[in-house]
């Protein structure tokens, strides 16, 4: 393609007597700019095939077609691609520049037609024929040159880029056509415009259409003129003034009269200057400021006023952190601060990465729930570390004020922002990370709902415009990463929980507790302690001995305490002087420092007698085993129910009995339920219990009692049932498995329907477990009893053998 140059020092070549024009020609392709007849046009040439076209015709008759070309980004265009109409030139004057390129100066002699397309290489040639000016002399003609005349002097006097030269030449153009010519040449116009002038015979209809150019051009010029003596005039105001205050400044400074007001507002107008606020928010404060001028320092209102400007001028209107979306850099990063946890890592480094492929995408709200200890705050802090985004945690447990979130309105002096605005100054970043603690145990009162006040932090088709009641201007929040955190989902409003993408952290397996315990939790504590790694160590024996006998959770923030306990009774010794060069805790040494153990594993004992059967219940704090004991006593066919149950655990119990009687054992006789009471307990009756996965553990419970048979003491189980004997699928099976393991228990009996979730286990475990899954309460029994054990129908998945099919008679 062809690039305008005006720069350059040219070499004559002699042009040769007028020659006739020949049949076809080269075909220069110009881009952006337009050719006309008896005008010179300086090009750049730079493309190879562009160079050759020049060298060929400076080798004969230095005669050419430059053609304007219809889309300006084609680099190499085609025949398709080139208008039909163009001007034929004789290459005036030519210069090589050391790049290669050449820079020629082109005299434009005749308007032509491209007929027919000849070649196309090395370069375009065409067939051409004369497109002559159509002129028919008249006295609209004339009047049409000199309008043309004057306007084109008019805008010459106005503009910088046109010559005075210029007007001269026009005016001495007699030619119609010619004149159309320079005057067209000589505008800025767009290439569609300009070719359509060039491809206008008639020359009356030219110099029409000139004239409505003209005039648009007059007229842009006019309101360019009228818009810069407007700037002008408010630029000179404006200095004006600033002149006159520095000056009465400087005077009051002499005599010592500055007034305290006065240089209040000013350092507050200099604060909103540097704070990079957006128009809309520039023009508000600028009202409130104007107020604040106005009255008096003692007035009530002055401190509410500048309170408020100080905390726009304090917000992160134009502040930001880089996003470090290094996924390498965010895996190291956490996996030093997390161990295992395999999911939550992958949608963290699935959200790094589509930042990466589209920076201004939306990211979702994540709320990582789980039981307590398990990482899920420390996980907002790796996160926000492998970003290299400002850390801001923000706790909502409690909070039931709407005004927490939105702000109080400003009609007090007390009021202030919400607590989201206020997370917002003390990060200094408008993209930090907020981690919303405790989400779930919001309340609500005669105050507001704090929780739907939520509803538009945590909406990312909303937040961008979130509005504090305080500063009542929208502030973007679609910037900022929102993490939730909760216990459990059931407390979360179903509005809100919609906004979040859900990541359950289940808790720890017995392997997964000393692994972090060795990586993190011992290295902290000694630190915290004062103690030194040369010191004191801790043993695997020691670490499992704490895990087992004196922690009984699904986190390991009681672990933690455990083995600060350890550190602190070290440390003691060691400011005592009365430890050896190093302590090592053993099993031995861990008991003698925490005492005697806290925790024992008693399923044997319980169910050592018939009529008691393990349960697995899930927990906010993880998973638990809880223990289902029946007994019978003559009477007249009641059922009594303790325990501190719920309403569904009630009816899950009735459920059960119903089932039993409707499918008496063989050995029970004929109106045995008539004649006796029946009493179905679930110890720890201080605590509230509820939900229908204990069903299969009453029916078990209530068998046993009725046939005499023992429950198997290394079998708890779980799932819920119906009239027909059906066991429904449950929740939370992974968190019932841990709990089992932590109690000693090797089968975990539960739903065929919750087969699929096995796979979620940590595959350590499930070589550690057996489970069997069942469809119906007489495969529960098989499973559960000692003395069915062998006729067992269940589906068996046990450890990596993942055996499930096994159907025996």
């Amino acid at each position: 393609m062809i690039d305008v140059v005006t720069e350059g020092e040219p070499r004559d070549v002699e042009i040769g007597a007028d020659r006739p024009l020949p049949d076809s020609l080269p075909v220069l392709p110009l881009r952006e700019t337009v050719p006309f007849p008896d005008t010179l046009t300086p090009l750049a040439i730079g493309q190879e095939r562009s160079v050759e076209l020049v060298n060929h015709v400076l080798g004969r008759d230095r005669m050419l077609v430059m053609v304007a070309s219809r889309n300006p980004e084609n680099e190499t265009p085609g025949p398709a691609d080139l208008y039909e109409v163009g001007v034929v030139g004789v290459v005036a004057r030519m210069l090589k520049v050391p790049d290669g390129t050449l820079r020629i100066l082109v005299q434009g002699t005749q308007r032509v037609r491209l007929t027919r397309w000849i070649g196309e290489k090395p370069f375009l040639s065409a067939a051409i024929a004369p497109a002559p000016d159509v002129v028919e002399e008249s006295t609209e003609l004339t009047a049409l040159m000199r309008n043309v005349q004057g306007t084109f002097g008019q805008i010459v006097e106005a503009v910088p880029y046109l010559p005075e030269e210029l007007q001269i030449a026009v005016a001495n153009v007699e030619e119609p056509g010619a004149l159309a010519n320079v005057i067209a040449g000589a505008l800025r116009l767009k290439t569609p415009e300009k070719q359509e002038l060039l491809e206008e015979l008639d020359v009356a209809k030219r110099l029409r259409k000139l004239s409505q150019v003209l005039a648009r051009e007059a007229e842009v010029i006019s309101i360019g003129t009228k818009i810069q003596s407007q700037v002008q005039s408010e630029l000179e105001a404006s200095q004006r003034e600033y002149f006159l205050r520095q000056q009465l400044k400087a005077i009051k400074e002499e005599l010592g009269e500055e007034d305290e007001s006065e240089a209040e507002a000013r350092d507050l107008r200099e604060q909103l200057d540097q704070a990079g606020l957006p128009d809309e928010i520039r023009e508000v404060t600028e009202r409130e400021l104007g107020r604040l001028e106005k009255l008096p320092t003692m007035a009530a209102e002055h401190a509410v006023i500048r309170t408020y400007l100080e905390w726009l001028a304090a917000l992160p209107w134009d502040k930001s952190t880089v996003d470090n979306l290094d996924l390498e850099h965010a895996r190291t990063v956490l996996d030093e601060d997390h161990y295992d946890i395999e999911q939550v890592k992958d949608r963290i480094l699935e959200f790094l990465a589509v930042r990466k492929l589209k920076p201004d995408a939306r990211g979702s709200i994540l709320c990582f729930v789980g039981p307590p200890g398990v990482g899920k705050t420390s996980l907002g802090r790796s996160i926000a570390r492998a970003l290299g985004r400002k850390f801001e945690r923000i706790s909502a447990g409690g909070v039931r004020d709407e005004a927490e979130i939105r702000g109080h309105r400003r009609t007090y002096v007390g009021a202030m922002p919400g607590v989201i605005i206020r997370a917002l100054r003390d990060a200094e970043s408008h993209n930090p990370l907020f981690m919303i603690d405790e989400i779930d145990k919001m309340g609500a009162d005669y105050r507001g709902d704090p929780a739907s006040a939520m509803l538009e932090v945590l909406d990312p088709e909303q937040n961008a415009t979130f509005r504090d009641h305080y500063l009542d201007v929208p502030f973007d929040l679609s910037n900022v990463m929102f993490v939730t955190t909760a216990n459990t989902l059931d407390t979360i409003p179903g509005a809100l929980r919609d906004r979040m993408e859900v990541i359950q952290l289940a808790g720890y397996t017995e392997e997964e507790k000393l692994e972090i315990a060795k990586r993190y939790l011992v290295p902290r504590q000694i630190e915290r302690n004062g103690l030194k790694r040369s010191q004191i160590a801790f043993g695997n024996p020691a670490l499992r001995t704490i895990i087992r006998d004196y922690t009984r959770e699904a986190g390991v923030r009681n672990l933690e305490r455990e083995i600060g306990s350890v550190c602190r009774k070290v440390a003691r010794q060691v400011a005592e002087g009365t430890f050896s060069k190093r302590v090592t805790i053993t099993e031995q040494r861990a008991r003698e420092l925490l005492g005697k153990a806290r925790f024992h594993a008693d399923v044997k004992r319980r169910t050592r007698q018939p009529g008691v059967a393990t349960g697995l219940a899930w927990t906010p704090a993880g998973g638990d085993v809880l223990f289902v004991e029946a007994t019978a006593m003559p009477g007249k066919g009641r059922l009594t129910i303790t325990g501190q149950l719920g309403d569904v655990m009630r009816e899950s119990a009735q459920a059960a009995l119903s089932y039993v009687r409707s499918h008496p054992p063989e050995t029970l006789g004929d109106g045995w339920f008539a004649e006796h009471d029946i009493h179905v307990h679930v110890p720890a009756g201080a605590i509230p219990k509820d939900g229908p996965s204990a069903g299969v553990t009453m029916v078990t419970a209530l068998v046993s009692l009725l046939t005499g048979d023992h429950v198997r003491d290394d079998t708890a189980m779980t799932g819920e049932v119906t009239l027909t004997g059906q066991v429904l699928p449950i929740g939370g099976l992974k968190e019932k498995a841990l709990a089992a393991q932590r109690n000693g228990l090797r089968r975990v009996i539960a739903p065929a329907g919750n087969e699929a979730d096995a796979d979620e286990v940590p595959e350590h475990l499930r070589e550690d477990l057996e489970f069997v899954f069942v469809r119906e309460v007489s495969e529960v029994l098989d499973a559960a009893l000692e003395s069915r054990g062998a006729r067992s129908n269940g589906r068996v998945y046990a450890g990596r053998r993942s055996r499930k099919a096994t159907r025996g008679k």
